[in-house]
């Protein structure tokens, strides 16, 4: 009962924040969420004011992924490959994250083979995507001194999000955006800002997702000096019971044509995902779209299914309850070539290579 009252409160809230212009709102309630809002401003105001700026000589170095906006917009495949360039180039890289929902909040160490429940998804997603060591913990502050007692030999840290979070401290910060940019440009809870718009001009980077322009709701915020592109794409679908083996997706569609397929997804924006499917050519006669980070359940693998399809995030959650049935879509961020490049070089004079 209380994980379908939130997935409703989620929907509904996404539904408000991201409505297009000129689309009538509830004024009432939008009155009501108001003076919350502002007391949101000025608390991220304040917190902003205190996130300690590392020395340009510190090491590691760390880099911050996230948002101004709650949802999500692709930051952990794009984290992913930001870790996996910078690997490739020889940088030794860690990577920090909270493990939201997790049954621990102390500061830890997260391998690939770690319980999900314990750990949380995105830790444990990050751990088995790069093979990189992962420090994760509500005080992420915490987590990055573990990282760095446990792998002194790292020289580049990459947080996936912690924007706002006051005890991080940070070189770099890079901002997330997708086309729905600042949606209604209103504070949390009445928008889905968690700091203000005019805070991005401090940004070191905008990073835009899937679009070739800057945001409608954007316009007239200033940008940090530097904007970059990326993109989210299906590369196959992955068996939980087979995991190192990838299916191209022209042979996963003729696989799932004719059967009856049902599509799960616990990610901030499910509908994204479940519109990808169909982009893929996969057609899945039943959906359900769960609240981000939900616990896997084996009652949402319906019996009825003979295809059962997740995304990678909610793979990890259901390794243990997977059947055959069970696949997941895997996708692979790609950067501008132009975004590795400002960011190694940014790098070199700010950390020990």
């Amino acid at each position: 009962m209380l994980e379908t009252g939130r997935q409703a409160l989620e929907r509904r809230l996404l539904r408000r924040w991201f409505a297009p212009p000129g689309q009538p709102g509830d004024w009432l309630e939008r009155l009501a969420l108001e003076p919350l809002s502002r007391l949101v401003e000025s608390v991220a105001t304040r917190r902003r004011r205190r996130i300690p700026r590392l020395a340009p000589d510190s090491s590691p170095a760390v880099v911050v992924v996230g948002n101004l906006v709650a949802g999500g917009a692709g930051k952990t495949p794009l984290v992913i490959e930001l870790a996996r360039a910078l690997t490739d180039r020889g940088w030794p890289v860690g990577i920090l994250a909270r493990g939201h929902r997790a049954a621990l909040s102390e500061a830890r160490l997260v391998s690939a083979g770690d319980d999900p429940r314990q750990q949380g998804d995105e830790p444990v997603l990050l751990a088995r995507e790069t093979g990189l060591p992962v420090a994760c913990g509500v005080d992420r502050g915490q987590a990055l001194a573990l990282l760095r007692r446990r792998h002194p030999e790292i020289t580049v840290v990459i947080s996936d999000d912690g924007l706002q979070h006051g005890r991080l401290p940070r070189t770099l910060e890079l901002a997330v955006f997708d086309e729905r940019g600042a949606g209604n440009r209103r504070m949390l809870p009445a928008g889905p800002l968690r700091e203000p718009l005019a805070h991005l001009a401090g940004m070191d980077a905008v990073l835009i997702r899937d679009h070739a322009a800057w945001p409608p709701s954007l316009a007239g915020v200033t940008p940090a000096s530097r904007v970059f592109h990326f993109t989210v794409r299906p590369v196959g679908f992955v068996a939980l019971r087979e995991p190192g083996k990838v299916m191209p997706v022209e042979t996963f569609r003729a696989r799932a044509a004719g059967r009856t397929v049902h599509a799960l997804a616990g990610i901030a924006q499910p509908q994204r995902f479940f519109d990808t499917l169909r982009e893929c050519g996969v057609h899945a006669q039943t959906t359900r779209a769960l609240s981000d980070h939900a616990p896997a359940q084996a009652s949402l693998l319906p019996a009825r299914a003979e295809l059962i399809i997740m995304t990678a995030k909610d793979a990890v959650k259901f390794a243990g309850l997977a059947d055959t049935r069970c696949w997941y879509l895997a996708v692979r961020a790609s950067c501008e070539p132009a975004l590795i490049d400002w960011l190694e070089e940014t790098l070199r004079g700010s950390s020990s290579h």
